[in-house]
């Protein structure tokens, strides 16, 4: 019996962890959804006030200080990364991250909406035990004078990412491609 006890421990929790994680990703999800928006919403304010160029302190100041308010307000970390990083010290994806993007990429290809995107599990790390989340970015038509092919970009644009981002790859996008993800960790 003794044996036995650790496995019947286990399955009568697993119940439990299933209401937990789709409490986290639903809870994850209100907070995913409104900073991608108000992101969105910095974006279109300052292409409107000042073009494209204007756009890329929107997601160099704006966009790390927004994530890092929620961040702390929630007690979670919050970030967007990428597969093709723009600013390597804020948008390197880890290996759990990665693997997401790539599943997201495989999906888009057989023809999934970036914006139905998502995917969430607990994953047991080092660390501890985490719930993470992923809410997929795709690709705006507005967003190729910043992301798309170097044809698209604008000369005054490359030449502030070229200053602002000298490793940039964040280009040679199309819209509807997968740019990235915004990424929740939690820990349990």
């Amino acid at each position: 019996m003794n044996k036995l006890l650790p496995i019947m421990l286990a399955l009568s929790a697993a119940p439990a962890l299933a209401d937990d994680t789709s409490k986290y990703q639903e809870e994850s999800r209100a907070v995913a959804m409104p900073f991608m928006k108000q992101l969105a919403a910095e974006n279109q304010k300052a292409i409107a006030e000042g073009g494209p160029e204007s756009a890329i302190r929107v997601c160099k100041e704006i966009a790390p200080k927004m994530s890092g308010d929620i961040s702390r307000k929630q007690g979670w970390k919050l970030t967007r990364v990428s597969l093709k990083v723009r600013n390597p010290l804020l948008g390197t994806p880890d290996a759990w991250e990665q693997k997401v993007l790539q599943e997201f990429e495989a999906r888009a290809a057989k023809g999934e909406k970036p914006e139905a995107m998502e995917f969430a599990e607990v994953v047991n790390e080092p660390a501890g035990t985490y719930f993470r989340y992923m809410k997929a970015i795709g690709l705006q038509p507005g967003c190729v004078s910043c992301h798309g092919s170097a044809e698209q970009i604008p000369a005054n644009v490359k030449a502030r990412l070229a200053e602002d981002y000298p490793h940039d790859k964040a280009t040679g996008y199309a819209p509807g491609q997968i740019r990235g993800a915004t990424s929740i960790k939690r820990a349990m």
